[in-house]
């Protein structure tokens, strides 16, 4: 947690990840970031994986630092408090984030008819609409034929939701770029940020559209890195790690640490190339390299490899379990990312702030999530000036609800 958008208001109905992402992000730099959900929850609101009692920590981990509104939306009541607290005044305010559709209740029309100087951004599936998650996005863009190894006939979906993480961090961006704008101009806007967008732009901006263009679509290739020199391999024992070699020093660092440096030389030789300079020529002829550095690697224990490999610069890692992470000091423990907290769900474990560091500030530990309108009260008061009695009738008539739904 820093504090550098302390002082900002922003609001937020979305579920799932893109949108939770993006407010997430706001609140470990200071934003207050206010949160409303259906009564009951949404949709991400149990979603897996789960606690022996039914708590989502995948909702706990999205929704640290959060202030909880729970709003019957399927009334005109409760819709027209989600509207008003997505529009409310201040000047700090006027910030809202949702994955709600163009059009209905938060359309940027009508939303701006409350506030002219609104910002508003809107995570979407399909640019036309239409809709769409990570993974229905990453079979389009062809990222699950290029997984998994060649000959295999099914296509290999991403564990990591990459597409929805990426959405997340660059409305994050558009938000506080369009706040710059606001402050120079006064005036409002939305950003529209569809999956599908940011996917397709993605794979233009590093090549692989290009590159499907100018020939055929990238084949299956396992593990191996492509236009570089890098693949999984087993060690003595059957310890194994992922290498990469990219740079010349990487390069000389690992052969001499493996003693191949006369085996590769007199590859060069038969080929007429030379490995030091060039990745690619590599990754070219990784076929011939590969089985000299698995003979090699067979001969070593990773505890022989490791301060060597540190000395000379290697660039390598581990093959292991999430329950290991959680134990390395360079990942999670002893990691000042993460702190040991208690979370709604009664479980106390490392939680993330802030992924980046800012030597300048102090860093303060992240904050958990919310009860499921635990703010319910607060925030009709403090942001829409609703009086006690407005806001008893408001839980009387059910249209919003407390903690657990009281």
């Amino acid at each position: 947690m820093y504090d550098l958008l302390k002082g900002l208001r922003v609001v937020e109905g979305s579920a799932f990840v893109a949108g939770p992402t993006c407010g997430l992000y706001l609140a470990q730099l200071g934003a207050e970031v206010i949160r409303f959900d259906n009564i009951g929850g949404g949709p991400d609101f149990r979603r897996w994986p789960l606690t022996p009692g039914g708590d989502s920590l995948y909702w706990e981990g999205l929704n640290k630092g959060k202030k909880s509104i729970a709003i019957d939306l399927s009334r005109p009541e409760g819709r027209e408090l989600a509207a008003r607290l997505a529009a409310a005044p201040g000047e700090q305010g006027g910030v809202f984030v949702t994955n709600f559709p163009v059009e209905g209740f938060l359309s940027y029309e009508k939303l701006s008819a409350l506030r002219p100087d609104l910002i508003c951004a809107r995570v979407m599936g399909w640019a036309d609409g239409g809709p769409a998650v990570d993974y229905t996005v990453n079979s389009a863009v062809g990222v699950p034929l290029m997984n998994g190894f060649p000959g295999e006939p099914r296509p290999v979906n991403n564990v990591l939701p990459a597409w929805d993480l990426l959405t997340g961090a660059y409305a994050a961006f558009a938000l506080v770029s369009a706040l710059h704008a606001r402050q120079r101009d006064g005036k409002g806007r939305e950003i529209r940020i569809p999956l599908s967008d940011i996917a397709g732009s993605t794979m233009a901006n590093l090549g692989y559209l290009a590159e499907s263009l100018a020939g055929e679509d990238r084949p299956r290739m396992g593990n191996d890195l492509f236009g570089a020199f890098g693949r999984d391999f087993q060690l003595r024992g059957g310890q194994r790690i992922m290498l990469v070699a990219i740079t010349p020093r990487q390069w000389k660092g690992l052969t001499e640490v493996l003693e191949i440096t006369a085996e590769v030389a007199a590859l060069e030789v038969e080929l007429g190339v030379g490995f030091g300079a060039d990745e690619g020529v590599r990754f070219d002829h990784r076929d011939r390299l590969f089985p000299i550095f698995e003979s090699a690697f067979a001969r070593k224990s990773l505890d022989e490899l490791k301060p060597a490999f540190d000395r000379e610069g290697v660039c390598w890692g581990p093959y292991q379990p999430m329950s290991a992470a959680a134990e390395d000091p360079r990942l999670v423990k002893g990691n000042p990312v993460f702190a040991n907290i208690a979370q709604p769900s009664g479980r106390t474990y490392p939680v993330a702030g802030f992924a980046g560091t800012i030597p300048q500030e102090l860093r303060q530990a992240p904050r958990p999530a919310s009860r499921l309108g635990q703010h319910t009260d607060e925030v009709l008061s403090g942001m829409l000036g609703l009086s006690s009695g407005e806001i008893a009738r408001l839980h009387d008539t059910g249209v919003v609800a407390g903690p657990e739904g009281r």
